[in-house]
């Protein structure tokens, strides 16, 4: 029997690190075409460009990476170099094949992320905080890795935003002087080729300045 391959469902449904992984170990190879290109995914793209506009520079860590879809919008737009990290090995394979990382640093961003303080001048997250993922609570490590005045661009799920607790988290930011100039604009996750259950949902992106 053909093993079925993994969807969006799947990945709304993940409770722990393990099962992240072994989703995303099965879904790497076909992640880009059967869901990305079939589903006119445009959140990557979308939030690379939030974070250009919003005048952010490299070198950015790409939190989440996944196959490399933002990373690749980011080098078309110019800004390199791009580090990507992921939970999955998997994942991160795929990311390399796209040429548009400098270095893939495999960890759990629960756990922290294995660089210096203040190495990058930008951070961006595509589709990471989202339901089955992970919410605030890693935002003190991408923090600790980001440089003064480094810029932020954080997609959300719209529908996760407030269940996840991002609207405390964030006020509690700003209120700390962590970080500052938070901004929230909501964009379509997906084109109109879209056809799945979520065709319709919005992401806000937190786009905002470390202090």
């Amino acid at each position: 029997m053909k093993k079925q391959t993994p969807g969006l469902s799947d990945a709304y449904a993940l409770s722990t690190p393990e099962d992240s992984r072994r989703l995303y170990a099965d879904w790497a190879g076909t992640y880009d075409q059967e869901f990305a290109a079939d589903q006119d995914y445009l959140l990557p793209g979308l939030t690379a460009k939030a974070f250009a506009a919003a005048g952010g520079t490299g070198p950015v860590l790409d939190a989440g990476a996944g196959t490399g879809l933002c990373g690749e919008a980011l080098r078309e737009l110019g800004i390199e170099p791009v580090d990507a990290t992921d939970i999955s090995a998997a994942m991160l394979a795929e990311a390399l094949r796209k040429d548009a990382y400098r270095d893939v640093i495999e960890a759990n961003l629960l756990e922290g992320i294995p660089v210096p303080r203040g190495s990058y001048r930008g951070v961006v997250s595509s589709g990471t905080f989202t339901h089955g993922h992970l919410g605030p609570e890693v935002l003190p490590a991408l923090l600790r890795v980001a440089a003064p005045g480094a810029w932020f661009a954080l997609s959300v799920n719209a529908k996760f935003y407030e269940k996840g607790g991002f609207a405390d988290a964030l006020d509690r930011l700003l209120r700390g002087q962590w970080i500052k100039g938070l901004t929230l604009p909501e964009l379509c996750i997906y084109g109109p080729r879209s056809t799945g259950a979520q065709k319709d949902d919005t992401a806000l992106i937190a786009l905002f300045q470390k202090v």
